[in-house]
């Protein structure tokens, strides 16, 4: 492994205290937000044989666990902050590194922040109209872009602020919230999918209808949206440096995260099918969720329903702010970003300036609004940069085959390399199949190649 001397920076030292449990509820919350509920229609434009469509949740949930062996067993080699980054830097060199980096400061965490605390204040609305009014009460020319101030983005700017703050002053309230949160969320996705089944008004007729021959185009264009939404059973790895033991719970926090989630998504795609007819969700225009919970159980669930979609994108939320800043912070430390970034609070132990930092472009995007066109323009990096990393698992392997290795990931070199072959196959597709969206990804990933310029000249 490479040993690339850090930035020297005052304080710069986190505190290991984190369990596998912890790093597994960080996971279950980072993954499990909106899209579970939205993208399953996607999928089932896609897929219209209700088997083929749950079998692509199946496939997607293997690839991901098989990516999630793969990080594991880099973390352990190298339990440093950072997850990604620091195995393109070690097996790639310093600008793909900081390429992943940008890309997950500017849309991947950021973008996903400013959209979930929009999302909650939909839902919120539910409860309060006022809070899903995006009436604009003032707005402010900022060059090609308006700042743009309503009562949803209010509340947005509230949610991201206050998860900031209980995130900034120590890893204990922060961990109590983001641990209360992931277990209210599993709680009741559990509950879901067991009164759905018991007590809902849904039948397994559904299971028999609407068969079509799928394509491989097909069937690539239905994974991307099923590995997005797997998205983030990578997140442990990025908390590493704060891990107890970590050669020993970072693998079994991802093993045990990513299972968690692939169990839960597997199991909710059942009861949309319990429910609805595939190619009658495949038209739904909004969450699939709601759309099934009120053919299961009536319109009177609409606002139990609001009620835990609010607890479960706040969850998500908060692991994004807790998972997302010890990126930035490794790439401070290594000089690749702004250096205050790599400083740890002398008093919370806590990568605060780099959490500020996230939250403070989060809210630049809800302002602007520009927040989903980000999002949508990177999601395929996201498939991309987690196979790159994979590849940099044989890559180590190669360089260093006598390093000593706390964990191997299991099914090397089958399960990692069928990763990588499908995370490419994904990343051309979706070039193929959407060229101007994966075009303007494109640019805002290279967008970051000047900046990286700039940042080697200031060291």
């Amino acid at each position: 492994m490479s040993n690339t001397p850090r930035a020297s920076t005052t304080g710069s030292s986190l505190v290991r205290c984190l369990g596998p449990l912890d790093g597994a509820g960080v996971v279950v919350s980072n993954v499990i937000g909106g899209g579970i509920f939205f993208l399953p229609a996607i999928v089932a434009q896609s897929i219209t044989h209700p088997w083929w469509m749950v079998g692509v949740w199946v496939a997607g949930g293997a690839l991901a666990f098989a990516g999630a062996m793969a990080y594991a067993e880099l973390a352990a080699l190298r339990p440093r902050a950072g997850g990604e980054y620091v195995y393109l830097r070690e097996a790639f060199g310093p600008l793909a590194a900081f390429l992943t980096g940008w890309t997950s400061f500017v849309a991947g965490f950021s973008g996903a922040i400013a959209a979930s605390a929009v999302a909650l204040a939909s839902y919120l609305g539910r409860f309060l109209p006022a809070a899903s009014n995006s009436q604009p009460l003032a707005a402010v020319a900022l060059g090609p872009l308006t700042l743009s101030v309503s009562p949803q983005t209010i509340l947005a700017l509230t949610v991201i602020v206050s998860l900031t703050a209980v995130h900034v002053v120590g890893i204990g309230p922060g961990l109590l919230v983001q641990n209360l949160l992931a277990g209210m969320k599993v709680a009741l996705l559990v509950v879901f999918v067991g009164i759905g089944f018991t007590l809902g008004d849904g039948s397994w007729a559904h299971a028999t209808s609407g068969f079509e021959p799928v394509s491989g185009s097909s069937w690539l264009l239905a994974l991307l949206p099923v590995m997005f939404a797997y998205s983030g059973w990578n997140a442990a790895a990025y908390l590493a440096e704060e891990v107890k033991n970590p050669e020993r719970n970072v693998p079994l926090a991802l093993g045990l995260g990513t299972v968690m989630v692939v169990a839960i998504y597997v199991m909710l795609n059942l009861l949309y099918l319990y429910a609805l007819p595939v190619e009658e969700f495949a038209t739904v225009d909004g969450s699939v969720a709601d759309a099934v919970a009120e053919r299961l159980f009536g319109s009177a669930v609409a606002v139990p329903i609001a009620a835990a979609s609010i607890v479960m994108i706040a969850a998500s939320i908060s692991a994004m702010v807790f998972a997302g800043p010890r990126v930035y912070f490794a790439m401070a430390q290594d000089g690749q970003f702004f250096s205050a970034a790599a400083r740890v609070h002398s008093r919370f132990r806590t990568p605060a300036t780099a959490i500020i930092a996230q939250s403070l472009w989060a809210s630049l995007l809800v302002l602007t609004g520009t927040f989903q066109q980000l999002v949508d323009y990177t999601a395929f990096a996201v498939v991309l940069f987690a196979g790159i990393a994979v590849t940099a698992l044989f890559v180590l392997r190669f360089r260093n085959p006598v390093v000593e290795r706390p964990f191997k990931a299991w099914g090397y070199p089958v399960a990692p390399f069928v990763f990588v072959v499908t995370s490419a196959a994904l990343v051309v597709n979706s070039i193929w199949r959407n060229p101007v969206t994966s075009a303007a990804g494109l640019l805002v990933i290279s967008a970051g190649v000047p900046l990286y310029l700039l940042m080697r000249r200031w060291r």
